[in-house]
């Protein structure tokens, strides 16, 4: 019956098969239209739609526990957790060997603990697991007999998924690649408004050793020094200012629309301004002296432009352009696909992820709050953004980053809030809350989703009810979602 059901023809069973697939069907708690849609489908389609389906919520296979399939290797899914394998027949060649064992070989678990390794050092690596194969024939298979000690019970684990059941506490998002900042044609910065930067020199090498190995041992009576302070020609200021305003160049000439040459032009202007000012902090008065401060400035070039251009954007732009995902323009939380973890977890009562995964008892904090603002009506519905897809691209010393904030929420407003719960603050994270600041701004000038705003929580996690209670003063809807999809 599979087999023409994938051909597309018509298929004969007897009355007792057919009267089976339908007592399967009527079991399965689902709502009665449904039902009468998978009821009034042919056979094949039928058991297609039970067999494609095995353990999944709200479809007609949801309920089935065993299954058993004669042809085993073209027929069936993959199962994460086996823990024995019996062969019951022949087999007739070793390459089936290696598939049956293959099916036992999968990891369940990814929890770590500390092992002494050979070369002396304790590291955190994942724990064994096992599996008890009996009848399979495999010369790589070796038995080490019963002086080995027994593997761990694992540990349990909880299933995250989406609750169709509370689609109204569906939260949605755009899918953006990157934002286009449109900028002025003239480009001005006001110093006072941009802070320090901090070039730390405990991070920057600017000296080496190297010397030869033979057998894994290092000969240092051969050992050669590299130090870049005796290579002052590649270090002049001068150079420094055309390779900063070349790297300047790249990443903002995509949303200039005047003369190239004129953007060069005052991107030397504004990078000397930068260099030449009190805005890079070196805490060391030993590394002020001129040759030392543009080796620093040198080896953080990619950090220092970065900085630069970040406040050269917020100055200079008129408009912030989203670039949306073509094939995926919109993410939601209906759309996340079902996970298990072992990480604590605590039900939910108004989001639609059934669990809340709390990575530190701050976010557990934070979701007992939401929940208990959800139950007076401030807020309509949150999420964890774990498994979503809710991501906010970065760049952090010269590369594409990906940050994913912690919680989404929508207030009854009409708000969507991005949620950050921080302990310690850095560079980096300040680079991440302002590529979300601009994310938020875009959203909101390109309308279609609401209105979105973005917070952290640092320093104090009972900070959160001051938060919640800001956010959730009036907002208005911008243009409705309809409209946004029009214009895609």
């Amino acid at each position: 019956m599979l087999d023409k059901a994938e051909k597309g023809e018509a298929a004969s069973a007897d009355s007792t098969y057919e009267n089976r697939l339908r007592e399967i069907v009527e079991a399965v708690n689902l709502p009665n239209d449904k039902k009468q849609e998978l009821l009034s489908l042919k056979k094949e389609e039928l058991l297609r739609a039970i067999v494609d389906n095995v353990g999944k919520r709200g479809t007609a296979g949801q309920s089935l526990q065993n299954v058993i399939s004669v042809a085993m290797l073209s027929e069936g899914w993959d199962a994460k957790n086996v823990t024995h394998i019996m062969g019951l027949r022949a087999f007739s060649s070793q390459l089936l060997c290696e598939q049956v064992i293959g099916r036992g070989l999968r990891r369940v678990g990814y929890d770590t603990e500390e092992v002494l390794c050979p070369d002396g050092v304790t590291r955190q690596l994942f724990a064994p697991e096992y599996v008890n194969i009996f009848g399979v024939p495999l010369s790589i298979f070796q038995d080490v007999g019963d002086g080995g000690s027994g593997p761990k019970p694992p540990k349990p684990t909880t299933q995250i998924s989406t609750l169709p059941e509370r689609s109204a506490l569906e939260i949605s998002w755009a899918n953006v690649l990157r934002i286009d900042n449109v900028l002025k044609e003239k480009l001005t910065v006001n110093w006072d408004n941009v802070p320090s930067i901090l070039l730390d020199p405990t991070e920057i090498h600017v000296s080496a050793e190297l010397a030869p190995a033979l057998g894994g041992a290092t000969d240092l009576s051969k050992a050669v020094g590299i130090d870049l302070e005796l290579l002052p020609e590649e270090f002049r200021m001068q150079k420094l200012l055309f390779v900063a305003a070349r790297k300047a160049f790249e990443n903002v000439q995509q949303g200039y629309t005047g003369s190239k040459e004129i953007l060069i032009q005052q991107l030397i202007r504004l990078t000397e301004e930068f260099l030449k000012s009190d805005k890079i902090n070196i805490p060391s008065l030993f590394h002020q002296e001129p040759l030392k401060k543009r080796i620093l400035i040198a080896l953080s070039m990619d950090k220092v432009v970065q900085h630069l251009v970040s406040y050269v954007h917020q100055a200079n732009v008129t408009v912030l352009e989203p670039i949306f995902d073509i094939e995926k323009p919109i993410g939601s939380t209906a759309d996340m696909r079902t996970w298990y973890t072992t990480r604590l977890c605590q039900p939910t009562e108004f989001s639609q992820i059934s669990h809340m995964v709390a990575d530190g008892t701050w976010e557990a904090y934070a979701a007992n709050v939401l929940e208990k603002f959800a139950k007076d009506r401030v807020v309509t519905s949150y999420a964890k953004n774990d498994h979503l897809g809710f991501n906010i691209y970065y760049m952090w010393n010269g590369s594409k980053r990906k940050y994913v904030p912690d919680f989404l929420i929508r207030f009854a407003n009409g708000k969507t809030l991005v949620l950050e719960i921080k302990g310690q603050d850095s560079e980096q994270n300040r680079a991440k809350r302002l590529a979300l600041d601009v994310w938020v701004k875009a959203m909101n000038q390109k309308g279609g989703f609401g209105t979105w705003c973005w917070d952290v929580v640092k320093e104090a996690p009972a900070r959160m009810h001051d938060v919640i209670l800001e956010h959730a003063k009036s907002a208005t809807y911008s243009k409705p979602i309809g409209e946004l999809f029009l214009d895609l």
